[in-house]
């Protein structure tokens, strides 16, 4: 299968698209409760948020590392992260893009995206691109009052998943089934994405 080298790629329905971040379970326990981030999790941080779960897995080394034992799927409205895209600025300019707007832009910009290398289920990089999407201000405050539908501790699949690759299972059936997300070509270009 030929993969867009940056292409974003989720779980999404018609009205949602489910990102993945995993923190300590003093964060996570109680916004699993709430059903949307309270305290003590922190509105004046940037908060990184990620479409891709085997990214997520290798940012978290399956529940393992610390701080990062909890895995949460959380449940976006679909306006909410078009809201996110609209409002980012690449956090490293492109190399043929104009310096000086970028500069702008990132100024002014509550959203930072970071295209990195995507990850097999063992941590493997990938040849294309997986998004990393960075809120802050006001776009946390979107994030945890607008646009928040469901939160899903998902560890113990998680768990799961890594057993399943020590003991060199098929992990296929165990990872979310993830398509291109349809991002219209402004948005694209906003977010440095693959359009042709």
């Amino acid at each position: 299968m030929n993969v867009p080298y940056r292409q974003i790629r989720a779980a999404y329905t018609e009205e949602s698209i489910t990102v993945y971040q995993a923190y300590d379970p003093a964060i996570a326990a109680p916004a699993v409760t709430a059903q949307r981030f309270v305290a003590p999790f922190k509105r004046d941080r940037m908060t990184w948020i990620k479409p891709s779960f085997l990214w997520m897995m290798y940012r978290c080394g399956y529940a393992t590392k610390p701080g990062q034992t909890r895995v949460l799927a959380i449940d976006l409205t679909r306006d909410g992260f078009a809201w996110a895209l609209a409002h980012a600025c690449l956090s490293h300019p492109d190399r043929d893009g104009d310096q000086e707007s970028w500069k702008e832009r990132l100024r002014h910009s509550p959203v930072r995206i970071q295209w990195d290398p995507e990850r097999g289920p063992r941590h493997n990089a990938l040849p294309h691109r997986s998004i990393q999407i960075g809120l802050s201000g006001r776009a946390v405050d979107h994030y945890l009052d607008d646009w928040t539908i469901a939160i899903t501790d998902i560890t113990d699949r998680v768990r799961e998943l890594h057993t399943a690759l020590r003991d060199r299972r098929d992990v296929t059936g165990l990872l979310p089934l993830e398509r291109p997300y349809p991002v219209p070509e402004d948005l694209a270009q906003t977010i440095g994405a693959t359009t042709t």
